[in-house]
């Protein structure tokens, strides 16, 4: 990666004086430094990491599901449900589908308006380092940042390659999530120096593991899919495809469950959503009256995981040696399947952080802190945490337009 050395100013000493320093050239912070560059703001944009927007680079099966067209408030988690409608309301997906066309990035939609690269995510990073080169911006990636303090005039960050100075200071340093790829918490340090307080933390969009004899009766499975269940908890439920672990569950549909999830809750799945398996197994009673039930639920379902359940919860016989109520019995637990989770993969897979700078501290229209002028919080850091299928992206995009519109 290029590196471009921001000019020194008068001080000499090895600092330099900018208008604005982001720390942390992720989505959020690479989309700040692109709106703050563009009204003439001296950009210095600053990582310790070797290689800017590597989850950018990793998501999405390397090809960057890099928005969802059904973007509402909705689909974010925070202590304030309310606080992501004016970013998102004022950069929309469609907004940075612009920009994606405008570099003339071929995209297609997967499902539920999820939006990848047809090529390569790489396309996105060079087309976010192509509009800050446009800006103006300056980077420094492998420049980690020492300390922070604030000045008369702003902030005073030490950084790797010296000191800086800069009227703006915006944290974009994101969560704890992939700690292999640098992540650190870092930002919710600084948060908390300035007098911000952080919510905890947990791991979300993750793995749930199972412990004991849970895990004992599925391990033996792992590898084994179904394309589309429905997780539950609570009111909340997801409609997805689930994987089976040596250690647990994954898939997209207990990813999505994996944030609103908590020890102890109830998890159920229904293993088949679209069916009213009572009924149907009462009619296939009728049809084939000889086959055991084993066999008919391997029709259903993957045949490993069918012959499982039937030596864990029932008794595989002819189908004509069961009754309806039998029937309706074993079709209720079906679409009810309990799991006892006992925790997830944690932070080490985990896609996204929750919790994290309350937002409370923050203004929902610049993301600017109420504390402390010219500080700023975005992306990850921030308590605001989307489901998967694009929405972090959208939020890291929509916040780093708010603060890179004022910073």
């Amino acid at each position: 990666m290029p590196r471009c050395d921001a000019q020194r100013n008068e001080q000499g000493n090895g600092r330099m004086k900018v208008d604005v320093v982001i720390i942390g050239a992720g989505a959020a912070g690479l989309m700040c430094a692109i709106a703050a560059g563009q009204r003439g703001r001296r950009v210095l944009l600053v990582d310790h990491a070797n290689k800017v927007g590597k989850k950018i680079l990793m998501s999405g099966g390397g090809r960057c599901n890099f928005t969802n067209t059904g973007t509402t408030p909705a689909n974010y988690l925070s202590a304030n449900p309310h606080f992501a409608k004016s970013a998102l309301a004022r950069y929309t997906p469609w907004d940075f589908i612009a920009l994606v066309e405008k570099h003339r990035i071929a995209y297609h939609e997967k499902e539920l308006g999820q939006l990848f690269c047809d090529d390569s995510s790489k396309q996105i990073v060079r087309m976010l380092l192509d509009e800050c080169a446009a800006a103006g911006v300056t980077l420094e990636a492998s420049c980690g940042v020492q300390r922070v303090r604030k000045t008369p005039e702003g902030f005073g960050i030490a950084t790797a390659r010296g000191e800086v100075h800069a009227e703006s200071l915006v944290v974009a340093s994101g969560g704890l999530s992939i700690p292999s790829m640098g992540a650190s918490g870092f930002g919710y340090e600084l948060a908390r120096q300035f007098g911000h307080n952080v919510l905890p933390t947990r791991a979300g969009l993750v793995p749930l593991t199972l412990s004991g004899k849970h895990q004992e009766h599925y391990r033996d499975l792992a590898g084994v899919a179904l394309p589309m269940v429905e997780t539950r908890l609570g009111r909340q439920s997801f409609r997805a495809g689930l994987l089976f672990t040596h250690r647990g569950l994954s898939g997209p549909a207990i990813l999505q469950i994996s944030s609103y999830w908590q020890p102890g809750d109830d998890l159920r799945i229904d293993l088949l959503p679209d069916q009213d398996v009572g009924e149907w197994l009462i009619d296939q009673r009728t049809a084939r009256p000889a086959a055991e039930l084993k066999t008919v639920l391997g029709d259903a379902l993957p045949k490993r995981l069918a012959q499982r359940l039937c030596e864990q919860w029932f008794d595989s016989r002819p189908m004509r040696q069961y009754r309806e109520a039998e029937l309706a019995q074993i079709g209720s637990r079906l679409k009810a399947w309990p799991i006892t989770a006992s925790g997830s993969e944690g932070y080490r897979t985990a896609e996204v952080t929750l919790g994290g700078v309350d937002t409370d501290g923050l203004s929902s229209g610049t993301m600017q802190s109420k504390r402390v002028p010219g500080l700023y919080f975005i992306g990850e850091v921030v308590d605001v945490t989307g489901w998967l299928g694009g929405y972090n992206f959208q939020w890291a995009w929509a916040s780093g337009q708010a603060a890179g519109g004022v910073a």
